[in-house]
């Protein structure tokens, strides 16, 4: 995330956090919600969405059919790809396959798949903009709110969080529908709280001064990359100007929530800085890799160690690349590994802090792939993805690889899918939105996602 997109996101969403009463403290109409106070306490999840948009092939966790794949494929993975090494479970060794089987031999991950939409295929519908809104809002219906906005609203009105919790929900990808808000607006302090893996902190009060003079307009000086700007060397504003800054602010607010929140600004500057320079245990073999992605995953397990508050993070996979792999699809099988690998030092560093037993990782995305290798040696839109679930343990009973698929060929070019094998278990996209409200307290998700998509079979 470049620092003025941030700065643009932190404006948005991190003034929603300081000042909550500028909207109305709606919620959704709970009066068919049945929550539990109790479970949600028991539970006490945390959790890490990690939204593969683009829709990533599903052959990463699944090549148990590639025999018979390439029998029909236009071109075949042999020949493309430099190497399609079947591991002991299935999974394609080259693109990660190995970080998968030690997350579920060590019995950190479930591997589901078979999350497949027979809605979606009935109404021929594989499109990334409508796929994304209905995975992300859990539900068909497109006036629905989010699913992070849904759980928001509902742990506000039950009293689960409030406004004095810092940072309860967070965003690492910028705006996206996870919370888009339902017919009525969510107060403010429940809005998403947006920040980047260098945890920049957009309530420090900083100077920032140009390093390199090249753009010469205001429009083109608006547009320089984030790289030509840097912290004003005397390391931010003066102490007197920040106090008399305060001091004037409070003058000219009336009494309530807003000169409140202006108090806690020199908190929250404080508190982001402590999480900034917190110090991540030594994760020997299992260490990061050294890409913009594994920061990312860094940073959110530290955010979530250092403080309960925070509830749900979601990001992207920026700094590993988008997903729809329509041509030269070559490059898949490094991404898949690079996401992989951070995941299994996400688990080692979650084990090491003794929290995989409180915060999950959820992996998923628009769709899965189609499985003919095309004449652009790639992938077109499918309808069967993998769903995987990391950690939660207190909460979650792993179990490992769940699901059977076939291979359905329709007889034209570029139309070979993978499908549930009959009998074995699946089940729609909406029920991913599902096992999120349970673990979150809300007992009848079926009166947010619209129908009967019941929680996937993790809850312990």
């Amino acid at each position: 995330m470049q620092r003025r997109d941030f700065m643009k996101l932190s404006l948005m969403a991190g003034s929603a956090v300081l000042m909550p009463n500028l909207t109305d403290a709606a919620s959704l109409d709970l009066s068919k919600v049945n929550f539990s106070g109790a479970a949600y306490q028991n539970n006490q999840a945390q959790t890490v969405i990690i939204f593969l948009y683009g829709g990533a092939s599903q052959l990463g966790g699944n090549i148990t059919n590639i025999n018979e794949i390439n029998a029909h494929s236009q071109n075949n993975y042999n020949d493309y790809f430099r190497g399609v090494t079947a591991t002991k479970n299935g999974c394609w060794q080259e693109a990660g396959g190995t970080e998968i089987e030690k997350l579920i031999a060590d019995g950190d991950m479930t591997l589901y798949r078979c999350c497949y939409s027979q809605a979606r295929e009935e109404s021929d519908n594989k499109a990334h903009g409508v796929c994304v809104d209905q995975n992300q809002r859990g539900t068909f219906d497109a006036d629905g709110g989010g699913i992070v906005a849904n759980i928001a609203a509902i742990l506000s009105s039950k009293g689960a969080i409030s406004e004095k919790m810092l940072m309860p929900f967070v965003t690492m990808e910028g705006e996206s529908t996870f919370y888009t808000e339902g017919k009525v607006p969510l107060a403010g302090y429940l809005k998403p709280m947006g920040i980047n893996e260098n945890f920049d902190n957009p309530y420090e009060r900083t100077r920032w001064t140009i390093r390199k003079w090249t753009y010469y307009t205001e429009k083109e000086r608006d547009s320089a990359p984030s790289s030509y700007w840097k912290p004003d060397e005397e390391g931010g504003f003066d102490p007197a100007l920040t106090k008399k800054m305060d001091r004037v602010a409070q003058a000219h607010n009336q009494s309530g929530k807003i000169k409140d929140a202006l108090d806690r600004r020199g908190n929250l500057a404080a508190f982001v800085k402590n999480i900034k320079s917190a110090a991540i245990p030594d994760l020997g073999e299992d260490a990061y890799p050294d890409h913009d992605f594994a920061d990312k995953i860094k940073a959110a397990i530290t955010l979530l160690d250092k403080n309960p508050d925070t509830k749900i993070i979601t990001l992207g996979t920026g700094g590993l690349g988008g997903w729809d792999d329509h041509n030269d699809a070559r490059d898949y099988v490094s991404r898949h590994e690079a996401l992989f690998s951070s995941l299994k030092s996400a688990m080692a560093h979650l084990k090491a802090i003794e929290k995989d037993g409180k915060i999950n990782i959820m992996v998923f995305g628009d769709f899965g792939r189609n499985v003919n290798l095309n004449a652009a040696h790639g992938w077109d839109h499918g309808n069967l993805q993998n769903l995987y679930i990391l950690g939660g343990k207190d909460y979650f009973a792993h179990q490992g690889i769940v699901g059977e698929t076939v291979v359905d060929v329709t007889g034209s070019l570029n139309r070979l899918w993978l499908k549930p094998k009959k009998g074995t278990y699946w089940f729609e996209p909406l029920s991913i939105a599902a096992t999120l409200y349970r673990i979150y307290g809300i007992e009848n998700p079926d009166v947010l996602t619209g129908g009967h998509y019941p929680p996937v079979n993790i809850l312990s």
